[in-house]
């Protein structure tokens, strides 16, 4: 999975006009990603449910927020 992510950003950074803006879009989507993770756990904690599964796996949401930057690069550039 880690060698996929690193491709994707490899292949994202060569291919945007502006590195530094696709940094700060990656981090403010990643912040994004954090706070509606956070929104949604607080929601969680207050229901209570007989499956709750306890070996939810937290993603990282850098990685995640790569993946979908990545998704919404054009079909020329990037397969997302």
């Amino acid at each position: 999975m880690m060698d996929q992510i690193i491709r994707v950003a490899w292949d994202l950074n060569d291919n945007t006009d502006n590195r530094y803006q696709l940094v700060y879009e990656i981090a403010e989507l990643a912040k994004k990603l954090v706070d509606e993770n956070q929104a949604k756990k607080a929601r969680e904690d207050f229901v209570f449910e007989e499956n709750y599964d306890n070996n939810y796996k937290h993603e990282n949401p850098v990685e995640h927020a790569i993946m979908v930057k990545a998704s919404e690069a054009d079909d020329n550039r990037l397969v997302g």
